[in-house]
């Protein structure tokens, strides 16, 4: 039984598993995206976005938790100089994981994952819906009410 065990150990040991994402985590961060498994994607998301969050606020705290876990000097720099400026007014979800299909030698099931604010095709898209919806009562600009001729009017009686 399972219980209570909720990472996913990827078949490997601590150390490797631990070495492995923080690798990932600098290649995200240097790139902005890279292509892996999604076992492996899901596990990175895990094991990253909680450091972008600690990113939004630059103090020597928090670059030292990043530094602990990423243990790359430029990564962690441009961590909190580049993406955290990027991502400072979104709330959460920094990354996003579109699944590519299997891969040809093993058939693995094969994941892109991406920093969100990063990627300009998706983000061009979101701009340009912001107004979409139009009402139909404001056509008729005219305000004042129609005038009928008085004097037609009077000559009839």
């Amino acid at each position: 039984m399972r219980h209570g065990k909720k990472i996913n150990h990827l078949g490997r040991k601590t150390a490797h598993r631990k070495s492995m994402l923080a690798n990932m985590a600098c290649s995200l961060i240097e790139h902005k995206r890279i292509n892996t498994t999604v076992a492996k994607a899901k596990a990175l998301k895990q094991f990253v976005e909680p450091m972008i969050t600690k990113s939004k606020t630059d103090t020597t705290h928090n670059r030292r938790i990043v530094m602990s876990r990423l243990r790359q000097k430029d990564a962690v720099t441009e961590l909190f100089r580049d993406v955290a400026v990027k991502i400072a007014d979104r709330p959460g979800g920094y990354t996003r994981i579109i699944k590519l299909g299997n891969r040809l030698g093993d058939n693995a099931d094969m994941a892109m994952i991406e920093l969100v604010d990063y990627n300009d095709i998706y983000n061009a898209g979101n701009k340009k819906k912001s107004n979409t919806r139009r009402s139909r009562r404001g056509k008729n600009k005219n305000t004042t009410p129609p005038v009928t001729n008085t004097k037609a009017s009077n000559e009839e009686e």
